[in-house]
């Protein structure tokens, strides 16, 4: 069985526009939450991207890229908006880590997935009014922009992609269920290395509004005190605070990534994907412990192995509650021993890309011994376990878990293993 490594990471969240900034963010407990640029009557609050300028980041990468793929990048973010920036410098970054700039390697050997589904939601909101006005004056291209694929497209030309390729819809499991399904295609043979990337669900008001009718959305409380607002498994949380953050991974086959002497930031051990049956909002104890307890199966450790889990923790009551419920049916006793913190403490809820974002603060952490802390847990939902408060601790973290759950009965969990001499 082919090991499954991570060679390239690359994120721009709202604590850090690179990989480097996103680890001090991490490591400080910088919350990345404030007030919103446009107020709505029922919330005020999010985690978004600030003062992003493209190309004063991707300046630094021009000495170092072909001159082609600088011209496709050039061309492909040109009156572009910020979640196709924000991707396209993730994956970027991702790239250029992995050496795939400098490698010799068949295209139809490259793989893509895009992990999210209806990312686009914005545009279309924000073109009705003309529609309405002028239908002609609608641009042609927005044929090809209102489709997910559209970023399928934008990435496989930047990086000459030709191998298989497609967008993952998983609600808020996409970014694990992207991983997962990228290791696939490694595993079985299709592809050496595949992109995965996930760009930030780029909402309207009106999904924003769906999410507070159905009580998801949080923040009523702390609306005047914004980086309160989000308390992962606190007695006083409401519900989940929207994030912006677009993030990017090469998963790789162990033998490939040798071969091009590529850096290993850490072994994808195993991962598991399970439905519950269910098409509401409503999480299930039993189908969350079964996808845990599968993902340390197909990992190959037991559950005495895992040093710490990084919680889909969204800061709402019943989902709090329940991910607790199925750590502690799976783990027992062990709850004790492991840590837990929440990444979206700090990020908000970045939905569709929360899987990607959650991997790479997992494993910046295990390669770097510590764990963040999970922000405003100041009064736990439940005794006895390790969480991570108030500032980050050193810990060693060898095998680690991340997991993410979504509406619609959708479950994943993935292992982490820490890079070893080769």
């Amino acid at each position: 069985m082919k090991q499954i490594v991570i060679t390239g990471m690359g994120v721009v969240s709202s604590i850090g526009h690179q990989a480097d900034d996103f680890r001090a963010g991490l490591f400080e407990g910088k919350c990345g939450i404030d007030f919103m640029d446009e107020i709505m009557d029922f919330s005020s609050i999010g985690a978004m991207i600030r003062n992003f300028d493209f190309h004063a980041h991707f300046d630094k990468y021009e000495s170092c890229l072909p001159q082609d793929m600088i011209q496709r990048v050039k061309l492909a973010v040109r009156r572009t908006p910020l979640a196709m920036q924000t991707v396209v410098l993730s994956s970027i970054e991702a790239w250029y880590g992995a050496q795939l700039h400098a490698s010799q390697n068949d295209p139809l050997r490259r793989g893509l997935i895009v992990a999210g589904s209806n990312l686009t939601q914005q545009i279309p909101y924000s073109l009705y009014d003309l529609y309405q006005r002028e239908p002609d004056y609608i641009s042609p291209t927005y044929a090809l922009r209102f489709m997910d694929t559209n970023y399928v497209g934008v990435l496989s030309e930047i990086f000459q992609i030709y191998g298989e390729g497609f967008s993952l819809g998983a609600a808020s499991a996409s970014g694990n269920a992207a991983i997962i399904k990228g290791c696939q295609l490694v595993k079985s043979g299709e592809v050496d290395a595949c992109l995965i990337a996930a760009p930030f669900a780029d909402l309207s008001p009106m999904e924003m509004r769906a999410f507070f009718n159905i009580g998801a959305l949080g923040g009523r409380t702390f609306r005047s005190t914004p980086n309160l607002a989000c308390r992962p498994f606190d007695s006083e949380h409401e519900g989940f605070i929207y994030g912006q953050a677009s993030a990017a991974l090469i998963v790789e086959s162990l033998e490939s990534a040798i071969s091009r002497n590529a850096p290993i930031y850490g072994y994808i051990l195993g991962g598991a994907f399970h439905l519950d049956g269910n098409r509401l909002s409503n999480p299930s104890v039993e189908g969350e412990a079964q996808v845990m307890e599968q993902a340390i199966k197909r990992a190959g450790v037991s559950l005495y192995d895992i040093d710490y889990i990084n919680t889909h923790g969204t800061s709402s009551p019943l989902g709090d509650a329940t991910e607790l419920s199925a750590i502690r049916t799976t783990f027992g006793d062990r709850v004790s021993d492991i840590w837990l913190n929440a990444t979206k403490s700090l990020t908000g809820h970045c939905l569709f890309s929360s899987g990607v974002v959650e991997a790479i603060a997992t494993v910046i952490q295990m390669n770097e011994n510590f764990v963040h802390p999970t922000l405003n847990l100041s009064s736990p939902i439940e005794s006895g376990f390790r969480f991570c408060v108030e500032a980050s601790a050193t810990a060693k973290l060898d095998t680690v878990m991340s997991n993410s759950f979504g509406f619609g009965g959708i479950n994943t969990s993935i292992i982490f293993g820490k890079r070893r001499e080769q």
